[in-house]
């Protein structure tokens, strides 16, 4: 079960960005077309939300099935670098980046004028796509 919610955590980062890239270019094309926001960005936007949501789900669980999460957790782990990215950063950043995202959308739903709207959505799923990208274990992803 680990290793292949393991692989489908890996994987999925695929989507997540792809996802998040074209979200945000979708935003900025509006933002700086100035167009109205319809219904297809909000749409639009919901391809980075939705798998971030999907992905943070399932790291959650993998960080707690997995030996490299909470169960090797100790001082000595803080030490090393690897262990510290598994333990500590990698899990926080991303969940500051979903909060990121999940706070832009909303932003996004609740103001009225359409350029807000857009750059709520660009702002804040840009600074989620740097954070996430920042944290990616690149030394660990699936290589094709």
């Amino acid at each position: 079960m680990y290793t292949g919610l393991q692989h489908l955590h890996s994987y999925l980062t695929y989507l997540v960005l792809l996802g998040l890239v074209i979200s945000l270019v979708s935003a900025l094309a509006g933002l700086f077309g100035n167009k109205p926001f319809t219904d297809k960005n909000r749409k639009t936007s919901l391809l980075g939300l939705i798998p971030a949501h999907l992905q943070w789900v399932f790291g959650l669980i993998l960080y707690f099935v997995s030996p490299l999460g909470m169960a090797n957790a100790s001082g000595a782990a803080m030490k090393d670098s690897v262990s510290r990215l598994y333990i500590l950063e990698h899990p926080l950043t991303m969940i500051i980046a979903v909060v990121l995202i999940t706070v832009g959308y909303a932003r996004a739903k609740r103001l009225g004028d359409d350029k807000k709207r857009f750059r709520s959505i660009a702002i804040f799923y840009g600074l989620g796509l740097i954070l996430i990208l920042s944290r990616i274990p690149w030394n660990a992803w699936p290589n094709n």
